[in-house]
């Protein structure tokens, strides 16, 4: 048997008579009910929830612009001039001349206005106001100041040294150093290859470290820019703790495995920045 509706019959009820209770709803949750929620209290389908909702919506819409109005007029100053959108004492939607207390009430959209409209560009003129424009309000916005990084270049000095030496000397340990490169052809041009560790290993994870945390680029690129970040930090403080580690011991020498790990690392760089370099200039 099919359930009695809000009027005690079981035949659907058109929107207009589900209207007052679903203003009742919406006082009561204090907000917009859901499609859901209303298509479960009036037993309807989705299409009358959806009419109602949107009729919900409307009244909601002109009742925020409504007190848009109101507020703008007492921020000019003009309030005492103007007369009032409503009488004292009386809601927007209530209606005096109704004396049927089953009648539901009329809705908004068509209930009378006891004083003219203002006209239409007072209304633009009330969505264009800007906090800046009244200056007794006390509300003009300051502008923003960033904050500074120059302390970051102080704190990167001390640790550029460190860095710098340690992947130097441990350079020196694994078998890196001078090499001509022009052999043959320019015999001057001789260049120490223990720098090419610090400059490699450490440059890659500051880069790294920007486009993970830059916002710019593809969803892939950010995911490998940052697992190889990680990856390349914890490689340098690697190689700080075995540099130190093999001088407090007095070993000239480092063993197999570390030179062959630290002999890897300037070709990892290259294929990382490259597989990096080509991420970020993908197509979404």
């Amino acid at each position: 048997m099919t359930a009695p509706t809000i009027n005690g019959t079981t035949y659907p009820q058109p929107v207009d008579d589900l209207l007052p209770e679903a203003r009742k709803l919406t006082q009561e949750l204090d907000g917009l009910p859901s499609r859901n929620r209303l298509m479960k209290a009036f037993r309807i389908g989705p299409k009358k929830a959806n009419d109602l909702l949107s009729r919900l919506t409307d009244e909601r819409a002109q009742q925020d612009r409504v007190d848009t109005l109101h507020a703008a007029m007492v921020v000019r100053g003009s309030l005492a001039d103007r007369p009032t959108l409503f009488p004292a004492g009386t809601a927007p939607d209530a209606d005096t001349t109704d004396t049927d207390p089953d009648t539901p009430p009329p809705v908004e959209e068509s209930a009378p206005d006891p004083t003219p409209a203002p006209p239409a560009p007072a209304a633009e003129q009330v969505e264009q106001v800007t906090p800046g424009e009244y200056p007794d309000t006390n509300i003009t916005p300051r502008p923003v100041r960033r904050a500074v990084v120059w302390p970051v270049i102080l704190l990167a000095l001390p640790a550029f040294v460190a860095i710098w030496g340690g992947w130097v000397g441990l350079g020196k340990l694994t078998g890196f150093g001078k090499v001509n490169l022009l052999p043959g052809i320019g015999d001057g041009w001789v260049v120490d290859t223990a720098i090419t560790l610090p400059i490699g290993v450490e440059t890659y994870g500051a880069f790294a470290l920007y486009v993970w945390l830059s916002g710019r680029v593809p969803v892939r690129a950010v995911r490998f820019a940052k697992w190889s970040a990680i990856a390349s930090l914890l490689v340098g403080a690697l190689g700080q703790v075995a540099y130190h580690l093999l001088i407090a011991a007095g070993i000239t020498s480092a063993p197999w495995w570390i030179t062959t790990l630290v002999a890897c690392l300037p070709v990892a760089v290259l294929g990382m920045g490259a597989a990096l370099a080509h991420l970020m200039h993908a197509d979404h």
